[in-house]
């Protein structure tokens, strides 16, 4: 959870004291550094000692978009995830954004019991698949975060993509991108597979 409140923050803060470029790459170092960091308890000690690094496209400012955001809430659903558990959520709205001279659409969702939680409670999620998917990068979908926008105009910052614990452990839990959030589109941003990943 570090890590989601990092990326509303750290960029915000730094983007006007370094490159947009160096800002990101601080905050791929943060979420390396949080990752087999033995206090998080985010990874067990035997998958700390196996961890080989994690894998990122080049950061371009190109995937930095301006969308179009439409409020739009729905009903609470049971989000499915890897396993049986089955977090509440509801459609919040949809973000619309030009990626390679066409228009995509993603829904965004708002996770119920997070929402309830003061650091959270303008927390918006966006788990998706795109044409990388399965190839460089996780199979199961990655995911992008933002916060509730104060207009209809929201930045969609694509570098960020991150992927779900599941990648990196298999005691985690983490929510399967609905068909609707499937981009024909290559997403060439944000996390890859991690390196020594297998699909085994």
């Amino acid at each position: 959870m570090k890590y989601i409140l990092l990326l509303f923050l750290c960029i915000s803060a730094n983007i006007f004291a370094q490159t947009y470029k160096d800002s990101i790459i601080e905050l791929r170092v943060i979420h390396t550094g949080e990752l087999i960091d033995s206090s998080t308890h985010i990874l067990s000690a035997d998958e700390i000692a196996d961890f080989q690094g994690l894998a990122y496209f080049e950061v371009d400012s190109n995937y930095r978009v301006t969308a179009n955001f439409t409020k739009s809430i729905g009903k609470k659903f049971k989000m499915p995830t890897s396993t049986a558990r089955a977090p509440i959520y509801r459609r919040y709205g949809y973000v619309d954004f030009i990626i390679e001279g066409k228009k995509q659409t993603l829904t965004v969702y708002q996770n119920m019991a997070l929402r309830k939680q003061k650091e959270f409670k303008n927390y918006l999620f966006i788990p998706f698949r795109d044409a990388t998917s399965k190839h460089e990068t996780y199979g199961g979908g990655r995911y992008l975060d933002l916060q509730i926008p104060s207009t209809n105009k929201t930045i969609l910052d694509l570098n960020t993509v991150y992927n779900p614990y599941c990648v990196y452990s298999h005691r985690y839990s983490c929510p399967i991108p609905p068909v609707e959030n499937t981009l024909k589109v290559s997403i060439l941003a944000g996390e890859k597979v991690p390196v020594g990943y297998s699909k085994d």
